[in-house]
C-alpha cells in the first residue's frame, strides 16, 4: 500500500454510444439529463467505474441498466481525458460505441432514465465532449462494418435484402448500386434464405433472410 501515494487521484467513467437501426435510419440513444452537472442537457449513457470492476465490466453494467439486455455487442473507442472536460470533477472516460437491435430493448428502463431515440442527422448539441465521442463511434464502426459483419447486430433475426441495404447505406451515409450489393450478398454463404416472404412493404412480398453465424465463422470473409 502507499507506492503510488504521491501521485494524484483521477475519477474513471465510461460512456457508451448506443446505435440502433430504425425505418431506414441509424439513432443514437440519448438522455435527458435530469441531474447535475448539465441538467436538462442532452448526453451519452455513462457511469464511473466501481473498485471492483473492470472498464469493460462497467460498460457492460451501463448498458445492462440502460437497456436491460446483457449480450450486446461493444467495442472501445477512446479514452478522453482533456482538463476541462467535465466541469464536476477530473474524469477520464472510456467510450465504447454499442450496436442494439431497437426491438429487444427494456422500453420502461429507457423511459425510467429519461432516454431517448434520436436520428443520427438529427442529433442536438450534446454534453462536455459528447459530440467528439459519437464523431469517432462512427467512424470506427464505418470502417469496421465493412470488414466484418457486425452489422447484423442492429437487424432482427429475420429480414429482407433492402432492409439490409438500407442498413449499410444508412452507416456509410451514401447510396449503394443495388445490383452490386446484392451480387456480394450473393457470395456470402452465411446470408441464408429463411423460406418464408415478408408481405408489409408489398401484396407481392420479399423473401426474408438470416445471418447464420456458424457458418460465417467457418468462412471467415466478410467484405461489403
Amino acid at each position: 500500500m502507499g507506492f503510488y501515494s504521491a501521485h494524484p487521484r483521477f475519477y474513471v467513467s465510461v460512456d457508451c454510444i448506443i446505435f440502433g437501426f430504425h425505418e431506414g435510419k441509424i439513432s443514437l440513444l440519448l438522455l435527458k439529463r435530469n441531474f447535475e452537472p448539465a441538467k436538462g442537457e442532452w448526453s451519452l449513457m455513462g457511469g464511473f467505474v466501481q473498485e471492483d470492476e473492470s472498464i469493460d465490466d462497467a460498460a457492460r453494467r451501463v448498458l445492462a441498466d440502460l437497456t436491460g439486455l446483457t449480450d450486446i455487442y461493444m467495442d472501445q473507442v477512446e479514452a478522453f481525458g482533456s482538463l476541462d472536460r467535465d466541469p464536476g470533477e477530473r474524469v477520464i472516460s472510456v467510450a465504447y460505441y454499442a450496436l442494439v437491435n431497437i426491438d429487444d430493448y427494456d422500453r420502461e428502463l429507457v423511459k425510467k432514465h429519461n432516454a431517448y431515440w434520436v436520428n443520427l442527422d438529427e442529433l442536438p448539441n450534446m454534453i462536455f465532449d459528447h459530440d467528439e465521442m459519437v464523431a469517432l463511434a462512427l467512424k470506427k464502426l464505418r470502417q469496421k462494418a465493412s470488414t466484418q459483419p457486425i452489422g447484423f447486430k442492429l437487424l432482427p433475426e429475420e429480414f429482407t435484402l433492402t432492409t439490409l441495404q438500407n442498413l449499410y447505406e444508412a452507416i456509410y451515409g451514401e447510396s449503394l448500386d443495388k445490383r452490386n450489393f446484392r451480387k456480394h450478398v450473393a457470395r456470402m454463404d452465411y446470408v441464408e434464405k429463411v423460406g418464408t416472404i415478408d408481405k408489409t412493404g408489398s401484396k407481392r412480398g420479399a423473401a426474408l433472410y438470416r445471418f447464420n453465424e456458424v457458418k460465417y465463422e467457418e468462412t471467415g470473409t466478410f467484405k461489403l
